[in-house]
C-alpha cells in the first residue's frame, strides 16, 4: 500500500430512504454511483432501489449484516485503507442507527482512515418530529427485547425519564407492546406512534395511551411502527 492510495479511500454512510424514494440526495446517488463497492445488509434490497432509481454503480454489491459484520468490518477497512470508495447502507434509513455500521465505522476511526457520510431520512427523528411531544431531549433505544416481561422492566426503569423515548417495534408486536405500555405507565400516558412513515398511507396518532392504542387497532398494522413517550404529566 502506497501513501497516496491510502489519501484516496473512504468510508461513506448512505442513508437510504425510508419510504418515498425521493428522499435520496443528489450527493447520496453520486456516492452510489462512484462507490468501488457498495455494503449493505441485504443486496437483493440495495439492487432493486438501485434499480427504481435507475442508479448504475460502479462497484459490486457486498452482503453487511449483523451476522457477518465483525469479519466484514475488518475486510472492508482493510480496502479503504488500499485506497477504495466504499459506501455504506442499510436497507432503509441511516446505517449504524439500530442497523450494522458502528464496528466499520470503529475499525475505521482506529486506523485513522478518512469517514464521511451522506445524511438523509431516519424514522425515529421523523417520528418525535411529527408526534407533537417535547424535542428538547429524546432516548432513542431501536427494538425493545420481543418478550413482555423485559419490556414492562423498561418501562418501570424508564418510567420517571424526563425526555421523551423513542421506541420501533414490529407489526407483529405493536398490539402487545401498547398494552404494557399502559399496564406499566398507565392509559394516560401522552404517546405517539407513527406507522409507514414518508410513505402513501402514513399515519401519526398522538395523545393518550389508551386513545392511541384504540386508533392503532382499528387502522392496518401493516409495516414497522416508530413509537414515542412522552414524559410523566406531558399533555397535548
Amino acid at each position: 500500500m502506497n501513501n497516496e492510495s491510502a489519501k484516496t479511500g473512504c468510508l461513506t454512510l448512505i442513508s437510504t430512504p425510508i419510504g418515498n424514494l425521493s428522499d435520496l440526495s443528489e450527493r447520496s446517488i453520486e456516492y452510489l454511483r462512484t462507490a468501488d463497492c457498495i455494503a449493505c445488509e441485504d443486496t437483493r434490497v440495495t439492487g432493486k432501489l438501485l434499480s427504481k432509481l435507475k442508479i448504475e454503480k460502479s462497484g459490486p454489491l457486498v452482503s453487511y449484516r449483523e451476522e457477518n459484520e465483525k469479519h466484514m468490518a475488518t475486510e472492508l477497512a482493510d480496502r479503504v485503507a488500499g485506497g477504495e470508495r466504499i459506501a455504506l447502507v442499510a436497507d432503509a434509513g441511516m446505517p449504524a442507527i439500530s442497523d450494522p455500521g458502528f464496528r466499520l465505522v470503529r475499525e475505521c476511526q482506529k486506523r485513522g482512515l478518512p469517514i464521511t457520510c451522506a445524511p438523509g431520512a431516519t424514522a425515529a427523528t421523523t417520528a418525535l418530529a411529527l408526534s407533537g411531544l417535547p424535542t428538547d431531549g429524546f432516548l432513542f433505544t431501536g427494538f425493545l427485547p420481543p418478550k413482555a416481561a423485559a419490556r414492562k422492566r423498561f418501562f418501570e426503569k424508564y418510567q420517571d425519564f424526563e425526555y421523551t423515548i423513542i421506541i420501533y417495534e414490529s407489526c407483529h408486536r405493536i398490539s402487545k407492546f401498547l398494552n404494557d405500555v399502559i399496564e406499566v405507565l398507565g392509559e394516560g400516558r401522552c404517546i405517539s406512534v407513527a406507522r409507514e412513515l414518508t410513505k402513501l398511507h402514513e399515519s401519526i396518532h398522538s395523545g393518550p395511551a389508551d386513545v392511541v392504542r384504540d386508533k392503532i387497532l382499528k387502522a392496518s398494522q401493516k409495516g414497522e411502527f416508530v413509537v414515542c413517550i412522552a414524559k410523566k404529566g406531558y399533555e397535548l
